[in-house]
Parts: structure tokens; sequence; C-alpha cells
């Protein structure tokens, strides 16, 4: 098995399930490396089955990437708040085909 990110308290649950395992605390650059690993692995399953879980997972480890960054969840949303001010959300669903002479 390949090394991973798990869920804090997963140690603990295999613990008490009478298994042996080993695991280790990352720290800092390889500990950002693992939270890019497992954005994909999140992102990846939630477009396999899109759903509030999947959801939830993905945006835990973005947090969580976040928080290695310095970037708090306040921050996140007040940036994220004036770029739709400016610029707008996703929620229309607008496609664009063409600027100009470049098509995309």
């Amino acid at each position: 098995m390949m090394p991973k990110l798990i869920r804090d308290k997963i140690p603990q649950i295999i613990k008490d399930s009478g298994r042996e395992f080993s695991c280790y605390i990352a720290e800092n650059k390889e500990y950002r490396h693992f939270l890019r690993k497992k954005l994909q692995e999140e992102l990846n399953e939630l477009l396999e089955d899109p759903c509030a879980e999947e959801m939830a997972d993905l945006l835990e480890v973005v947090s969580a990437y976040a928080n290695t960054l310095g970037i708090t969840k306040e921050e996140i949303e007040k940036v994220g708040t004036a770029k739709r001010d400016e610029r707008g959300g996703f929620a229309c669903g607008i496609i664009l085909e063409q600027v100009g002479d470049k098509k995309f």
C-alpha cells in the first residue's frame, strides 16, 4: 500500500479494530505534497459520485491545504465575495465560445 494522507481519527479507529498499522506525522513540504495528492483524489471521487459527502471531503482537504499556506476560510470567503461582486459567479452557466478571432 502506498502511503496516503488520512483523516486524523483513522489511526484510533484502526487501533480499536485490533488491526496493526504504522503511520507518522508529515511535516511542512511533505504534508502539502500529500494534501495536493488528496485534493486530486477527492476531486476525482466527487466527479465520479457528485454528492454532499464527496463535496464535504473535498472542502475539508481544501481547508487543510489553505491552512498550511496561512489562508483562512474567512479570507477565502472575502476574496470569493469580492470576485463575485466584480466578475460574477458561475450560477448562470454561461459558456464562452469565441472572443474576436480566438475560439475556445
